[in-house]
Order: structure tokens, then C-alpha cells, then sequence
């Protein structure tokens, strides 16, 4: 379940460490003919910066680096959603490939940190549309029930928009 208590006094914060908990956030290109991509994020709080490790010759790579701007990422759990408007460039700073590098990132290049095929995408947030919800499964059984007796919408989260 969702803090709701985070959901209002820092939002901001609460949604760089549920993107911190992701497996895995839907990256938006600046190519409108390109379908999102299941993206793992790399979270530096303190610059409040999301990273990528990405393919310079996938198609997501090779759009960014000719034509980086404006994508939305999307993350969704069981009980938080998020839809993140922001820049997306490419990023050439070795110490940023060097911080959040691990045995799981080290599988995808075969090369190690020297891959040709390596390319580090700098994620700047924005604003973002953010829904919670705290509802148990008692209570999101009991809430449908009303509603559908009352004929009203349930009650089962809040939403809110914020600048990041």
C-alpha cells in the first residue's frame, strides 16, 4: 500500500524511491513513431536525475543522440502509479557509468564499461501525474460494493499533479 501521508507532504520524494523499487519504468522516445521500452532506472537522489544504461544502436539510442528532448516515463505497481514528463539526453560522464554499475547492468555488455554498444541516457524530471492508493483488498471490495449500490465512484486513491 501507498503512504498517502508521503503522497502529501513530499510527493517528490516519494516518487524517486518507488522509481528506486522499480524493476523496470516504460521510456518514452522523442520520436513519436516509437513505442515505449522497458527501461530499468538508475536514481541519483541527489540530484533528483533518473539514469539509463541503454544501446547506442537501438532505436531508442540512435533517436537520443541526434535528437534528444522532451519523453514521458511511465511506472506502474500495484498500488502506485506515475506518469513523469521530462528531457532525455545523452550523458557521457564515465563517473556516472562508474556509480551505478553492477553485476546486473555488467550482463548487458559483454565488453564491460568499454562496450561500443554502451550509452549512458540522463533522465531530468519535470512534473509529474501521481495516483496512490492505500486501500487494502477488504476495503477495495468494500468500496466497489458501494459504489456500485449508490451508483457513484469509489474511493480507493488520490491523484495529484507536481512539479519535480
Amino acid at each position: 500500500m501507498a503512504n498517502l501521508e508521503k503522497f502529501h507532504e513530499n510527493p517528490q520524494k516519494q516518487l524517486l524511491e518507488e522509481l528506486q523499487d522499480a524493476m523496470c519504468v516504460m521510456l518514452g522516445s522523442t520520436d513519436e513513431d516509437e513505442h515505449m521500452q522497458p527501461m530499468t532506472p538508475q536514481i541519483d537522489p541527489d540530484e533528483s536525475v533518473i539514469y539509463f544504461y541503454s544501446d547506442r544502436f537501438s532505436e531508442l539510442g540512435k533517436t537520443i543522440a541526434v535528437n534528444p528532448g522532451t519523453v514521458h516515463l511511465c511506472h506502474i505497481s500495484k498500488d502506485y502509479q506515475a506518469c513523469v514528463k521530462g528531457r532525455l539526453t545523452a550523458h557521457h560522464d564515465k563517473a556516472t557509468i562508474d556509480k551505478f554499475w553492477d553485476q546486473k547492468v555488467a550482463a548487458w555488455y559483454p565488453e564491460g564499461k568499454e562496450d561500443k554498444k554502451l550509452m549512458m541516457l540522463k533522465f531530468v524530471p519535470h512534473d509529474a501525474a501521481i495516483w496512490a492508493s492505500d486501500a487494502n483488498p477488504l476495503t477495495f471490495m468494500y468500496e466497489m460494493a458501494k459504489a456500485n449500490i449508490k451508483h457513484e465512484e469509489p474511493e480507493l486513491g488520490e491523484m495529484k499533479t507536481v512539479d519535480l
